[in-house]
C-alpha cells in the first residue's frame, strides 16, 4: 500500500512595496530591497515543491487583506517592515494577520511593536539582567542629558539604521543639541541619546525552530574606515552600496574571536530573544568595549533576510540551507495554526 502523498501547501509571501510618494522619510529607500527578498524566497519555496505567490502591501490595506483571503494561502511569510512608508505600522500588519486568523512566519505583533521602540526594549533587557548602553529619551531640544560624552543620537522608533549617520556620534554639547533637534524635526519622534560604546560591533542571528539557538557570530570590520569616521554601521554604511562607508564596513562571519567571547555573545543573544518573547527568528546587535563587556544595542525581530544579508550569511555559516530554513518556518507556522 503506497504512502499518503503530502498535500501541496499554498504559501503567500507578503511584503511592503516601496512607494516614493509615501516613503518620504527614506532618501535611498531600504524598503525597496524587500521586493527582491520576496523574489528570492519565492524561488526557495517553489524549490521545496510548494505553490507560492508574492503579494504586495501598497496603499489599500483592506485590499491587501482581501486579496490574501481570496487567494486562501495556507501560510504567509511576513516580510512587511512598514505600511505607507511608516515602520511604526509594521506591527499593525502582523496584528491584522492575527485578527483574520492568517498563520504567518516571524515574530508576532507584540514583539514587533516592543522591539521597534528602543527605549522600551532597553527596559525589558534591563529587567532580564542584560547590559545595554545607558540612555535618555529626549522629547524636547532642551531635554536633560546627564550622560558622559561620547554619545550617539538616533530616532527611537525607526529601523534599518534610518537616521543614524556619522554625525550621530557627538562629543560635545553643541553637537548633541543639533542632533536632537534634527531627529525631533525630521522624524517627529523622540531622540534616543545613548552612551557611545567605543569598541567592536557584532551581531548574532537567532533561529527558533525547535528551540531558540544562536547562529555563528558576525562582526563588522571597521579596520579600513577613513580616518575621522566613527566606527558605526550608519545608514550609508548599510544601504549605499556604491559608497566608501559600505565598502569599509564588511561583515565577517564567523567572527574571528575566541570561544569565550563567542559563547558570551551567543548566550546573551538567546537570552535577549527570550526576554522580548521572540519567535522564529531575529538578530541581536552588540557593542563590545575594551574590557570585553557586551552591550545589546537592539533586538531586530524582522531583520533583512535576503540572500546577501547577514542573517542568510549566518545560516550558511551554520550549514543551514536557505530553502530548508523556510521549510522549517512554514511547518512551524502551520503547526501554530493547528494547535490554536
Amino acid at each position: 500500500m503506497s504512502g499518503r502523498k503530502e498535500r501541496n501547501i499554498l504559501v503567500g509571501i507578503a511584503f511592503n512595496a516601496y512607494d516614493p510618494v509615501t516613503g518620504t522619510k527614506v532618501p535611498d529607500p531600504s524598503e525597496a530591497s524587500v521586493e527582491q527578498t520576496a523574489r528570492e524566497i519565492l524561488a526557495a519555496v517553489t524549490e521545496l515543491g510548494h505553490t507560492a505567490f508574492t503579494i504586495a502591501l501598497q496603499k489599500s490595506f483592506l485590499g491587501f487583506i482581501q486579496r490574501l483571503k481570496n487567494l486562501n494561502a495556507n501560510v504567509v511569510i511576513n516580510l512587511c517592515e512598514a505600511f505607507l512608508g511608516l515602520p511604526q505600522l509594521e506591527a499593525n500588519v502582523a496584528a491584522a494577520f492575527e485578527l483574520f486568523d492568517i498563520p504567518y512566519t516571524g515574530n508576532d505583533s507584540r514583539t514587533l511593536a516592543l522591539c521597534l521602540n528602543k527605549w522600551k526594549t532597553k527596559a525589558v533587557l534591563k529587567s532580564a539582567g542584560i547590559l545595554s548602553p545607558s540612555a535618555v529619551l529626549a522629547e524636547t531640544p532642551e531635554a536633560k542629558v546627564d550622560l558622559a560624552f561620547p554619545l550617539i543620537v538616533k530616532p527611537n522608533t525607526e529601523d534599518a539604521s534610518l537616521g543614524i549617520h556619522p554625525e550621530s556620534v557627538v562629543r560635545d554639547e553643541a553637537a548633541l543639541r543639533a542632533q536632537i533637534v534634527r531627529i525631533l524635526e525630521r522624524f517627529e519622534e523622540p531622540a534616543l541619546v545613548e552612551t557611545f560604546i567605543e569598541g567592536r560591533e557584532f551581531n548574532v542571528a537567532v533561529m527558533d525552530v525547535e528551540k531558540p539557538e544562536a547562529l555563528p557570530v558576525s562582526e563588522i570590520d571597521f579596520s579600513t574606515l577613513p580616518e575621522g569616521q566613527p566606527a558605526i554601521t550608519s545608514y550609508e554604511a548599510k544601504w549605499h552600496t556604491d559608497g566608501i562607508l559600505y565598502r569599509a564596513t564588511p561583515p565577517v562571519c564567523p567572527a574571528k574571536i575566541d570561544d569565550d567571547l563567542k559563547t558570551k555573545l551567543q548566550d546573551i543573544a538567546v537570552k535577549a530573544f527570550l526576554a522580548c518573547e521572540g519567535r522564529d527568528y531575529a538578530r541581536v546587535d552588540f557593542r563590545v568595549d575594551k574590557k570585553n563587556r557586551a552591550y545589546v544595542l537592539e533586538v531586530n525581530p524582522n531583520p533583512d533576510i535576503s540572500l546577501d544579508a547577514g542573517y542568510a550569511r549566518a545560516l550558511a555559516a551554520a550549514g543551514v540551507e536557505y530553502k530548508m530554513f523556510w521549510k522549517k518556518l512554514i511547518d512551524k507556522a502551520m503547526a501554530r495554526k493547528k494547535r490554536k
